[in-house]
């Protein structure tokens, strides 16, 4: 659990089933009115992202309310893998059908595209964060759903959105060794796909190229 909130799934009323409830804690280092103020302005922009991606035709989890007083989003609930999970599977042979990941880099790509064409910086690209729906044995028809917006913002920059694409790649660098044509897959996807991706692409090497002297200097 973290230590920032706690995540549950609980019923609703007039929802079909169970919603997910994401709560964030009371920092107790902090001053109370500060708190409450930094909280509400959080929760406020991840439900702000959810709701603009949804009606961009992103897929995401619907908002179904916010509650500012127990500094809660109640949101729809999707059970399905992560493409984390995926992905392991997909290097492990534990898939029982063919596994073809084109199709998942594709929707990875596009969707980022749009996500930061939108102008939002999802803040905390990993494969966790997305959840991977599939058709019945057909991996071509894969449905990727971007979830935990809690660390987005609202940015035009091109820096920015290099950064973001610059932590998905290391998250897969780390997490999945042997996915170095996927994420190629994933940023020729972008770039062809977002209208400033050209500009973001550049941006994305400066960061790499810092990043990389960061790891010398140490």
């Amino acid at each position: 659990m973290s230590t920032e909130q706690r995540v549950f799934r609980a019923p609703m009323f007039g929802v079909d089933g169970v919603a997910l409830v994401k709560q964030r804690f009371k920092k107790r280092y902090r001053h109370p009115t500060l708190d409450d103020q930094l909280t509400t302005k959080r929760i406020k922009e991840e439900a702000r992202s959810l709701q603009r991606s949804q009606r961009a035709g992103l897929h995401v989890p619907t908002v179904y309310a916010v509650d500012l007083v127990r500094h809660s989003i109640y949101m729809e609930y999707i059970d399905a893998p992560s493409a984390k999970a995926y992905l392991q599977a997909a290097y492990t042979g534990q898939q029982t059908y063919s596994v073809d990941l084109e199709p998942l880099a594709q929707r990875i790509g596009t969707g980022l595209a749009q996500l930061h064409d939108l102008n939002i910086i999802h803040g905390d690209l990993t494969t966790s964060n997305m959840l991977v729906r599939s058709g019945e044995g057909d991996d071509s028809q894969i449905d990727l759903v971007f979830i935990d917006f809690g660390l987005s913002y609202q940015s035009n920059m091109a820096e920015d959105k290099g950064v973001d694409l610059y932590v998905l790649e290391r998250a897969l660098s780390s997490t999945h060794p042997a996915t170095e044509q996927l994420w190629k897959s994933i940023i020729q996807v972008y770039i062809a796909s977002s209208k400033n991706g050209p500009a973001v692409g550049k941006k994305l090497e400066d960061v790499r190229r810092r990043g990389r002297k960061r790891t010398m200097i140490g």
